[in-house]
């Protein structure tokens, strides 16, 4: 989907994805002190509101001004400061070395352009800065309910997490992985609640050992 039909979309209701963040990046987030954080392809800011409130500077990228205006919306209402910049993924370079936090929920694209946009997210991890990487899972589509309905921009955790060690190595230093795998949640339907087959996988940028004098 291209800009046009993601514009089309958000108008179609109010809140697609709802105000509430994102339970895995939650899970992941909420341990870590308040620093720097990106968060590519934005949607309508519920994570990036979310971090907001506790404390982080949060830049939101997002190419659908539909989507922006909602996210400032959500965070006047919230009474936190995001900034947002109007940006495709898929293009965007983020400042290298730069986050303390970089997040990408349900960003789902072509193997090639995934990939792109999956190593420069690597790249602007700062020195102990977690990369947390969340969408629907492959699996999903014969044993979950909704998301996209094509495998080839589907998500498997062992890919990303090959995709992010090869990168961290290229960019000359450790990653460990702290998770990858998949998850499951549970949402509400108009028929009632069905169950999400997600990919998870959260990987910290590694300090390297002081040398020894």
């Amino acid at each position: 989907m291209e800009q046009e039909d993601w514009d089309e979309r958000y108008r179609s209701s109010e809140l697609v994805w709802g105000a509430e963040p994102n339970q895995f990046v939650v899970e992941m987030a909420t341990e870590l002190s308040p620093g720097r954080a990106l968060d590519l392809a934005a949607g309508e800011g519920r994570n990036a509101a979310w971090l907001a409130e506790r404390g982080w500077r949060v830049t939101a990228t997002e190419f659908s001004s539909v989507a922006i205006d909602r996210g400032k919306r959500l965070a006047a209402a919230r009474e936190v400061d995001v900034d947002w910049v109007y940006a495709d993924a898929r293009e965007y370079a983020p400042e290298p070395g730069a986050f303390d936090l970089v997040l990408l929920a349900y960003l789902h694209l072509p193997p090639e352009e995934w990939d792109r946009v999956l190593r420069g997210a690597v790249r602007a991890l700062a020195p102990d800065g977690r990369l947390i990487s969340v969408g629907h899972d492959r699996d999903n589509l014969v044993h979950g309910t909704g998301g996209p309905s094509d495998p080839d921009i589907l998500h498997r955790a062992s890919e990303i997490s090959d995709t992010i060690t090869d990168a961290a190595v290229k960019a000359g230093y450790p990653v460990w992985m702290r998770r990858a795998g998949r998850v499951t949640r549970e949402a509400m339907g108009e028929s009632g609640p069905w169950i999400a087959i997600d990919t998870l996988v959260t990987a910290d940028r590694a300090t390297p050992p002081a040398r020894a004098l």
